[in-house]
C-alpha cells in the first residue's frame, strides 16, 4: 500500500493510503481542538472519510460555523437514538424538532409521552450513556427508492414525501444504536464529543440546549423569549392550517396545482395581522411614533408601506421617517478595531438631534428634517419641513427602533414598537429544521443582485458581519416590541429558487464562499419551482424578486 503526505497547518506527515481523516486528526489536530469536520483541499469532509492522495487539511471544531452546525445536528441525532433505545420507533416519529429559541432548539413530542423533569432526566442520562459508549455514527449511501421503502416501513411519512420529489438516484442515511434517519448536512464521526448539552422543559415541549458559543465547554443558559416563541408557534399553526408542514407537503401542493390558492391564503393571513396592528395603533389614541426594527432582509420596507395603507384606511396620516437620515457626520462616526466605520452601532446616529426633533414634533412644532448625504458623509437640510396634526403619525424604520436609548425623551405611551423578521414556518422534515437566517440570506442574495448589482459571493462574504450587527443591536431588544410580525411566506423558497440558483452556481469553486453556495444549492434541490406570476404586487416577497408596486 502506498503512502500519502498530509499537511496540517504547514506541517506534513506521512500516512498509509486509505487512512481515515479521524486517524489523522488524532495525530495532527492542534492541541485542545476537538475536530468535528475537516476541510480537505478546500472541500468539507466528515471525519470517517478516507484519504487516497496527498492533501492539505484544516480541521474545524465547534468554534467554527460548519463545526457548530455539525455539533447541533449530531446532538439531535443522539437525542433521537436515545429516544429510540428507551421508547421505540413510534416516539421518534412523534418528536418534532422545531425552531431555535436563543441557543436552544425547541422540540415537541405529540404522542403518549409527557414532557416532565423526570422524562427529560431519563432521556438526558440515556444520551450521556451513548456518549460514554463512544458509538460510531455510520453513514450509508443507498438507492433513493430503497431509502423511501426503508422510511415507509419505519412509518416516517415526512421522509417519504421529502425523498419522493428528489431527482438524486442515491440518498445518504445515518445509523446510530439501531436507529436510522435522514439528515440535511454533515455529522460528527462518533458520540464521544457530544457531551455538552442540556434538556429543559419549555411551554408545551422542551429545549435542547446547545453549547454556549462564548464558552463551548458548558451548555448555554436558557433565554426565555415568550413573544418570539408565540410568534413561531403561530407560524407553525399557520402551516398546519394551510396543510403545509414540511417541504414534502409544499411539493405535493405544487404538483396538485394548488399554489395560487396557497399564496392567496398566505397573503390574506399576513394582511389580517397588519390590519390588526393598525387597529391597535388607532384605538390606543396616543401613538405618534411607530418604531419598526428587524434583521436584514426581513421585508421592513414593504411592511412599512402595507402598514401605512392600513393606517390610512383608518383615517390616520402616516409619514415615513428613515433613521439613516440621522447618521452623524462622518468625522464623528465610531470606528471598528480595523479602522472601518461602524455604521451599525447606536453611536453612529445623531441621537440628540433625533430626540430634539421628535419631541418638538410631538409638541406640535414645525421642524426641518435632515437628509443624510452618503457621498459627502454629512447631514444636509433641504427644506423638508414637517408638523404633526391630530391624525398624523410617524412610521420610523431603522436598526435601533426598539432600543429606548434611541428615543429616550419620548413618552412610552407615544411609541408603538414592531419587531419584524422572516421566521421560517417550514421544515425540511420533522427532524430537520430550516434556520431563519437561511431564508434571510437567500432573500438578500436575490435582492442585492437585482437592485445593487452585488454578486452572491460578495453577499455571502459580508453576511457574517451583518449577523454580528443583528446579534448586538437588534435581537437583544426583540422582546420589547408591542407586536412581533413574521414576514416569511411558506411558499417563498420555491420562488426564490428560480432567482437564487443561477447566482449561487456563478460562485467559483476556488472562492471561500463556494462551500456556503454549495450548501444552499443542495437545500434548493429539495424544492419544486413556483413561478412568481401569482404573487400579488404588494407582497413582501416582491421586495426581493422584483415587481413590487412599492418603491423597494
Amino acid at each position: 500500500m502506498a503512502d500519502i503526505n498530509v499537511t496540517v497547518g504547514g506541517v506534513t506527515q506521512t500516512f498509509p493510503e486509505g487512512v481515515s481523516i479521524e486517524s489523522v486528526a488524532r495525530e495532527m489536530a492542534p492541541n485542545g481542538q476537538e475536530p468535528l469536520l475537516a476541510k480537505v483541499n478546500g472541500s468539507l469532509k466528515e471525519l470517517f472519510k478516507r484519504l487516497y492522495s496527498d492533501c492539505d487539511i484544516e480541521f474545524l471544531d465547534i468554534t467554527t460555523g460548519p463545526g457548530y452546525k455539525t455539533y447541533e445536528r449530531g446532538l439531535i441525532f443522539l437525542m433521537l437514538a436515545a429516544l429510540y433505545r428507551l421508547y421505540g420507533q413510534d416516539e421518534c416519529n412523534n418528536l418534532r424538532v422545531e425552531h431555535s429559541i436563543g441557543q436552544g432548539i425547541y422540540c415537541e413530542i405529540n404522542g403518549r409521552l409527557r414532557i416532565s423533569e423526570e422524562f427529560l432526566g431519563t432521556l438526558r442520562k440515556e444520551m450521556l450513556d451513548i456518549c460514554k459508549e463512544d458509538r460510531m455514527i455510520e453513514k450509508k449511501s443507498m438507492n433513493t427508492g430503497n431509502a423511501i421503502k426503508l422510511f415507509e416501513k419505519a412509518g416516517m411519512e415526512d421522509k417519504v414525501k421529502l425523498l419522493s420529489y428528489r431527482m438524486d438516484s442515491k440518498t445518504n442515511v445515518y445509523m446510530l444504536c439501531g436507529y436510522t434517519d435522514y439528515f440535511y448536512g454533515y455529522m460528527p464521526a462518533s458520540t464521544a464529543c457530544l457531551t455538552v448539552f442540556n434538556l429543559i422543559p419549555y411551554n408545551e415541549g422542551f429545549l435542547l440546549m446547545l453549547p454556549d458559543p462564548s464558552n463551548p465547554s458548558v451548555p448555554a443558559a436558557m433565554s426565555d423569549r415568550p413573544k418570539l416563541y408565540q410568534t413561531l408557534q403561530e407560524a407553525n399553526h399557520w402551516g398546519k392550517s394551510l396543510e403545509v408542514d414540511t417541504i414534502g407537503d409544499l411539493n405535493r401542493l405544487i404538483t396538485e396545482g394548488r399554489t395560487e390558492e396557497l399564496i392567496l391564503v398566505q397573503e390574506a393571513l399576513m394582511e389580517q395581522k397588519i390590519a390588526d396592528m393598525a387597529k391597535q395603533i388607532k384605538e390606543a389614541g396616543t401613538k405618534k411614533f411607530v418604531m419598526i426594527a428587524g434583521p436584514s432582509s426581513s421585508g421592513k420596507t414593504s411592511f412599512s408601506y402595507r402598514l401605512s395603507i392600513q393606517l390610512k384606511a383608518l383615517g390616520l396620516k402616516p409619514h415615513p421617517i428613515g433613521l439613516d437620515n440621522y447618521y452623524c457626520n462622518r468625522e464623528f462616526c465610531p470606528k471598528n478595531p480595523d479602522g472601518s466605520y461602524n455604521f451599525e452601532c447606536l453611536e453612529a446616529l445623531d441621537v440628540e438631534l433625533f430626540n430634539e426633533q421628535m419631541l418638538r414634533l410631538l409638541n406640535g412644532e414645525r421642524v426641518e428634517l435632515p437628509t443624510f448625504n452618503f457621498k459627502t458623509g454629512k447631514q444636509e437640510f433641504r427644506g423638508k419641513f414637517m408638523q404633526l396634526g391630530h391624525d398624523d403619525i410617524l412610521v420610523i424604520e431603522g436598526i435601533h427602533g426598539l432600543n429606548d436609548k434611541l428615543s429616550y425623551s419620548l413618552p412610552k405611551e407615544s411609541k408603538y414598537k414592531i419587531y419584524i423578521s422572516a421566521l421560517t414556518e417550514l421544515n425540511v422534515d420533522r427532524h430537520n429544521r430550516i434556520p431563519t437566517t437561511d431564508g434571510r440570506l437567500l432573500r438578500r442574495i436575490v435582492r442585492d443582485a437585482r437592485t445593487r448589482g452585488t454578486d452572491a459571493k460578495d453577499t455571502i462574504a459580508m453576511w457574517g458581519s451583518v449577523r454580528n450587527g443583528e446579534e448586538n443591536y437588534i435581537f437583544p431588544f426583540q422582546e420589547e416590541a408591542d407586536y412581533m410580525f413574521n414576514s416569511a411566506s411558506i411558499y417563498e423558497f420555491a420562488v426564490l429558487k428560480l432567482y437564487a440558483e443561477p447566482l449561487l452556481f456563478g460562485i467559483p469553486k476556488d472562492c471561500p464562499e463556494y462551500l456556503e453556495a454549495k450548501r444552499l444549492l443542495k437545500f434548493f434541490s429539495y424544492f419544486l419551482n413556483i413561478p412568481d406570476d401569482a404573487i400579488p404586487r404588494n407582497s413582501i416577497s416582491r421586495e426581493f424578486v422584483g415587481g413590487s408596486c412599492f418603491d423597494v
